[in-house]
C-alpha cells in the first residue's frame, strides 16, 4: 500500500503546471489534498474533478496571514496536515540592467517570503505532533546562475538553503528540496523581454511535462518514516543544463 494514503497534503500554486500534476498524482496515490492558489476557479474545477478527498481555498503566498488562515481551513477541514508542498513561484526574467524592479520584488515576494510563510504557517503544528513534510519547489536554477536570471536563481538559491536549514534544526519534520530542469508550464508567461521569452520558447524544445515532477514529489513522500530524501534534481534526458 501506498505511504500516501490518507496523508493530508497542502500544494500551493495548484492552479496548473507542476502544482495541479502533483495534485493528480498525489490524489491518485490515496491521499487527502487541500489546494491554493490565487485562480479559485481553476482550484474549483480541479477539485470538483478529483473528487471528495480534494478541497481547495484561493491563497496568496505572498501574504501571512492569508497562508495561516489557508493551513488553519487545512486543518479544519481534515482534522490535521502531514505535508506542506511549497510549489507556487514566479520567473520573469529580465537582465539586470533592465532594472525591473518591481519584477525583482515580485520574485523576492513569491519565490522567498511565499516558502517562508508556508513553512512559518505549518512548522509550529508539525512540531507539536511531532512529525510533518515540507517538500519546496526550487529549480536547476539553485544550483547554477545564467545570465538574465540573476534574480530568479538568486531567490532559488535561497529555497535551497532555507531547506537545509529545516533538515538542521528540526529532526523530527521531513524537508525536500525538488529541483525540476525545464518543464512545460505556464512559467515565464510574464516575461516582458521579447528576446528572452523567445529563447526560453526554444529551451523548452526539450522539456520535461508537470508529471515528471509530480513523480518526485510523490516518491519522496511514500518513504517509510525514519527515510528524509532531501534533494532531487529532475531534468529532461536531452537537457544541457
Amino acid at each position: 500500500m501506498s505511504g500516501i494514503i490518507d496523508k493530508v497534503v497542502l500544494i500551493t500554486g495548484a492552479s496548473s503546471g507542476i502544482g495541479e500534476a502533483t495534485a493528480r498524482e498525489l490524489a491518485a496515490a490515496g491521499a487527502r489534498l487541500f489546494i491554493g492558489a490565487r485562480r479559485g476557479e481553476r482550484l474549483k474545477a480541479l477539485a470538483d474533478e478529483l473528487g471528495g478527498t480534494v478541497a481547495w481555498r484561493e491563497l496568496d503566498v505572498t501574504d501571512g496571514a492569508d497562508f495561516d488562515a489557508f493551513v488553519d481551513a487545512a486543518a479544519a477541514q481534515f482534522g490535521r496536515i502531514d505535508v506542506l508542498v511549497n510549489n507556487a513561484g514566479v520567473m520573469p526574467l529580465s537582465p539586470l540592467a533592465a532594472l525591473k524592479r518591481d519584477k525583482w520584488k515580485r520574485m523576492v515576494d513569491v519565490n522567498i517570503h511565499g516558502v517562508l510563510n508556508g513553512i512559518a504557517a505549518v512548522l509550529p503544528r508539525f512540531v507539536a505532533q511531532g512529525s510533518g513534510h515540507v517538500v519546496n519547489v526550487a529549480s536547476v536554477a539553485a544550483h547554477m546562475v545564467m545570465p538574465t536570471a540573476a534574480v530568479y536563481c538568486g531567490t532559488k538559491h535561497a529555497v535551497r538553503a532555507i531547506t537545509e536549514g529545516l533538515r538542521q534544526e528540526h529532526d523530527e519534520i521531513r524537508s525536500t528540496l525538488i529541483s525540476p530542469g525545464v518543464v512545460a508550464t505556464e512559467l515565464g508567461h510574464d516575461i516582458t523581454e521579447p528576446d528572452i521569452a523567445a529563447a526560453l520558447k526554444g529551451w523548452r524544445q526539450k522539456s520535461l511535462t508537470p508529471d515528471a515532477i509530480a513523480r518526485a514529489v510523490r516518491y519522496a513522500l511514500e518513504q517509510p518514516e525514519g527515510v528524509d530524501i532531501n534533494e532531487v534534481i529532475v531534468r529532461p534526458t536531452a537537457a544541457d543544463m
